[in-house]
């Protein structure tokens, strides 16, 4: 069936508006990925070590330099991986599976005194993975002229790893190959400054706003086993702060729907009339969807103005504090105000031609914002999307005319429905007043009028 766009009603929007999109064969160009303390000068250390102390942002106590004693020119810390099996590992924030990460970084020998000659004359062994990647052996630079009691200058070597994240935020982690029993905790492999990037994957835009996702929470290195904790964390005013994903983040116009009816114009004449149009548009949340395919009730602390019903959403906007760290967050990245729903009415003036269909089609535009609430105390990490109605770009409003289907074509020839006259219907026909109008009397008539005789 061909049905044709008219121009009677103006089509509001234009594709212009919208961001541009990049060609398919355009790849994504290659970012920075925020190591947290990469040069592991938190906490603040006094003297020059070794001390064996939790390095903020990383899991695993290991034996921590200061830059001089690890035979450093920057102002980076070495950091000695200890003995058999210890790991030191950190989440790289905000990395998607599917991206590239490479990973650069510098390894020495140990530098502790109580290492003898023996023990690094050859290098000393550790392993580096991340999260869907290979593990990559290697083993540092020879340190041959070392003596017991003597601590070592550092032979520091540049190193790259590289692999594909195969889950959201990656685990990098380095581990100790030093098993000799023999050999001192502080005599172990050591690495410093270690800085990252990513080529991270293509965004699919094919997402439905139904399907968003799955939401995952964290804390710290840690991944929690529910949302529970990190949302009830963010239950405050200014508990939590909500980091949009700008890379992640899209406006896009959704699927066209019809709105109001379909008018058939049955008739021979052109037909012109008008009507009013109402339509209304909602959000979505990947957090209430987690729980909905889970099986499990959304908790009332994670509960954002995404229900679809305008009372309940209106009271979620006033009492969820997440609601007010989101929209916050949006208004300062985008200097625009973000909405929950939004609702319009029409006018609509339809010229319809003899055996043609008019009906109004809808394409709302919307908005996909991906993003982190982040806990101000305890580090923890609720991922979230939200995929609303956009203010920055109209919706478009589309008339349509066409031919009519066979279907209609069938109920524009279908007789007139009438009932039947089971009796006297082929008498001819009587009089048309049926008694209801009101007659003279003849007492009436008589003495209207007055007759000479003669």
């Amino acid at each position: 069936m061909n049905r044709t766009t008219l121009p009677a009603l103006a089509v509001l929007g234009a594709a212009g508006l919208l961001l541009p999109v990049l060609p398919a064969s355009a790849a994504p160009a290659e970012q920075a990925v925020p190591v947290l303390n990469g040069d592991f000068a938190d906490p603040v250390m006094k003297g020059d070590g070794p001390t064996t102390v939790g390095i903020d942002f990383w899991t695993g106590l290991n034996q921590r330099y200061s830059p001089t004693a690890s035979g450093r020119t920057d102002t980076s810390h070495g950091v000695a991986l200890q003995k058999d099996g210890n790991s030191l590992r950190q989440r790289l924030r905000g990395v998607r599976a599917g991206a590239r990460v490479t990973v650069t970084y510098e390894d020495s020998p140990a530098v502790s005194k109580e290492c003898t000659g023996e023990q690094v004359a050859d290098g000393q062994p550790y392993a580096v993975t991340g999260s869907g990647g290979p593990v990559q052996e290697v083993t540092t630079a020879g340190d041959p002229d070392r003596v017991k009691g003597t601590p070592g200058k550092g032979r520091w070597t540049g190193r790259a790893y590289v692999f594909t994240a195969g889950e959201n935020e990656p685990v990098l982690t380095f581990t100790s190959r030093v098993t000799d029993s023999r050999t001192h905790v502080t005599c172990s492999p050591m690495i410093a400054r270690i800085r990252a990037v990513e080529v991270p994957p293509a965004v699919d835009k094919t997402v439905d706003k139904t399907r968003l996702g799955t939401s995952e929470a964290y804390k710290g290195n840690d991944r929690e086993s529910t949302l529970h904790n990190a949302a009830a964390a963010c239950n405050g005013e200014n508990a939590c702060t909500f980091r949009p994903d700008t890379r992640t983040s899209f406006r896009y116009y959704d699927e066209a729907r019809v709105v109001g009816e379909a008018y058939v114009n049955c008739t021979r004449n052109a037909l012109e009339h008008s009507r009013v149009l109402s339509y209304s548009e909602r959000s979505y949340d990947s957090i209430a969807q987690t729980y909905a395919d889970a099986g499990l009730a959304l908790p009332e602390v994670a509960r954002l103005p995404t229900s679809g019903d305008r009372t309940e959403d209106e009271k979620r906007i006033k009492e969820r504090p997440m609601a007010a760290q989101f929209s916050q967050a949006y208004e300062k990245g985008w200097q625009r105000a973000w909405q929950w729903f939004s609702s319009d009415q029409r006018t609509v003036v339809e010229r319809i031609q003899p055996g043609e269909v008019s009906w109004v089609e809808l394409q709302p535009s919307r908005e996909r914002v991906e993003g982190w609430f982040v806990s101000k105390k305890d580090d923890y990490r609720l991922h979230a999307v939200v995929d609303g109605p956009s203010r920055a770009v109209p919706d478009r409003l589309l008339q349509r005319t066409g031919p009519m289907s066979e279907a209609e074509k069938q109920r524009c020839a279908a007789a007139r429905p009438m009932t039947t006259t089971p009796v006297g219907a082929d008498a001819p026909a009587s009089s048309s007043d049926k008694g209801l109008l009101r007659t003279q009397a003849p007492a009436d008539r008589a003495a209207a009028r007055t007759l000479t005789l003669k």
